[in-house]
């Protein structure tokens, strides 16, 4: 691809905080940014060159908005994939629309994951209360129930315990396509953010260490505290995904770390085409931060350095009312704040984060 010049407007699609930093990344090198979204209040907004608030399937003003700029890429991965479809007959969508197809059925995605290799819960497809039976009686209990699609930050899932009635809880999912997996045995959650631009070039960040709190990301820390065998089997595995998807763009993947006897085994968790949660901690802690790295990946441009500053760097989310303590932070030495300008505070939602680098 030729790459573009500064002055360009990369299109994306979402407008929440993912796609605020994203702007202000590319502000800083010269890009400009048009945000596509249907929701009027979107944090994304206050930041951008230029916006369109349109349904994601108003074909009329997906082609207008593709007139408008030079490249699409997206925010979140549950965009339609009609809308792709329609974006791509008109400019370069970036990652290819059809990791968004990947992607966005957990099914779908851990096959392709099994294809490379790569080792994934036990999992079964699931349509219905008698094939859960069926997948229970394969995959044992307990075991994890999780829509096919639309599930994030604990949404769109149930955890199979011994006594679960399984026709109730397949119907409190709403009855959708659903995939069984097994009970993973992990010792600790971990991730890996890299890039993969046009060329083929490849830069993943520092390993990373995630804690959960109420199914929602609490903390990361980087680097992780693993072997550096499995910190190099983690970066390998992310690569091979990569490529094998023909990605263009900040590609992370979640995984669990096993240990079996005096060794560490990983277990491929999902899949995010994005910059993602576990990646903010670039934005303070690494010489490019992710969201830097996605608009020179997806614009053509040269992948950044991705060395991690200090000997190690902590980011916190701020969830709900977190961040209410934001004078407080301000004051803290060496804490580095980040609000996403949010309109409305909500229990669970996520406000903003702090970084801390410990030199």
């Amino acid at each position: 691809m030729t790459p573009l010049a500064p002055g360009a407007t990369i299109g994306v699609l979402g407008g929440g905080q993912l796609a605020r930093m994203l702007a202000l990344a590319g502000a800083r090198l010269g890009l400009k940014t048009h945000v596509y979204s249907p929701v009027a209040d979107d944090p994304a907004f206050d930041v951008c060159a230029a916006q369109t608030r349109a349904d994601f399937l108003d074909e009329a003003a997906l082609a207008a908005f593709a007139d408008k700029v030079d490249v699409v890429t997206y925010e979140f991965e549950n965009v339609p994939a009609r809308t792709a479809e329609v974006l791509e007959a008109h400019c370069p969508v970036r990652p290819n629309p059809r990791v968004l197809a990947l992607t966005q059925d957990r099914l779908i995605e851990k096959q392709f994951v099994r294809g490379l290799g790569l080792s994934t819960a036990e999992f079964a497809d699931v349509r219905d209360a008698q094939t859960l039976a069926a997948a229970v009686e394969a995959l044992g209990r307990p075991s994890i129930l999780k829509t096919r699609r639309f599930g994030y930050d604990g949404k769109g899932q149930a955890r199979i315990a011994d006594n679960g009635d399984l026709a109730l809880t397949f119907a409190g999912l709403g009855g959708a396509a659903c995939i069984l997996e097994s009970y993973v045995p992990f010792i600790k959650e971990i991730s890996v953010v890299a890039a993969r631009s046009a060329t083929g070039e490849f830069r993943a960040y520092d390993v990373c260490e995630n804690v959960h709190e109420h199914h929602i990301l609490a903390t990361t820390m980087a680097p992780a505290a693993v072997s550096p065998a499995t910190a190099t089997a983690a970066v390998e595995a992310a690569r091979r995904i990569a490529g094998a998807a023909d990605y263009v763009g900040v590609i992370a993947v979640e995984m669990f770390v096993v240990r079996r006897e005096e060794t560490e085994e990983l277990v491929i968790n999902e899949i995010a085409p994005r910059v993602h949660n576990s990646g903010h901690w670039t934005l303070d802690g690494a010489e490019t931060s992710q969201f830097e790295q996605h608009m020179r990946a997806v614009a053509g441009w040269p992948l950044g350095s991705t060395r991690r500053h200090g000997v190690s760097v902590r980011m916190r989310n701020l969830i709900g009312h977190d961040a209410d303590h934001w004078l407080q932070l301000l004051a803290e030495d060496g804490a580095c704040l980040h609000l996403y300008g949010k309109s409305e505070t909500r229990d669970g939602r996520k406000m903003g984060h702090v970084t801390r680098i410990e030199r």
